[in-house]
């Protein structure tokens, strides 16, 4: 077995304001459940509060640079492949996502990560230009490419 060699690595997970959904959904479900049994009233809040905890956590896309190969959510390409990588701040990436952006680009996105990284890819068998991913640390990611 061989060691990986990890240079960067952050899960996308909600701010503090994406939590506090999840909190108040449960109460949501809660106070509209209370009249007809408050005790179920409860239990469904607090189900639907940590359901809903759950699944933000586990679809949250995880961005990785490790042994050569650049993750975003679900698809993978090796580093070798990449061109030049750009760290966008708030402004940047405002304009990356809208005027500025090419239908055939790769996006991984989240909203509460408001700055990111957009990166060439130099492969010619590969119609995307390039990757637009969010990362809240968009210097380290582009550090982590370049090394």
């Amino acid at each position: 077995m061989t060691a990986t060699t990890l240079t960067f690595h952050e899960r996308l997970l909600p701010g503090p304001g994406g939590w506090l959904g999840t909190v108040g959904l449960g109460a949501i479900a809660a106070i509209a459940l209370w009249p007809v049994h408050a005790a179920a009233a409860v239990t469904v809040g607090l189900l639907v509060c940590v359901g809903s905890a759950v699944a933000l956590a586990v679809t949250s896309p995880v961005v990785e640079v490790s042994d050569g190969v650049l993750r975003a959510g679900s698809a993978r390409i090796p580093v070798a492949l990449l061109g030049a990588a750009q760290a966008l701040d708030v402004a940047a990436m405002r304009h990356e996502l809208g005027p500025g952006l090419d239908g055939r680009a790769y996006v991984c996105l989240r909203a509460w990560a408001r700055t990111g990284v957009r990166v060439a890819v130099d492969d010619p068998a590969d119609p995307t230009p390039y990757w637009l991913i969010s990362t809240r640390r968009p210097e380290l990611l582009v550090k982590a490419l370049l090394d």
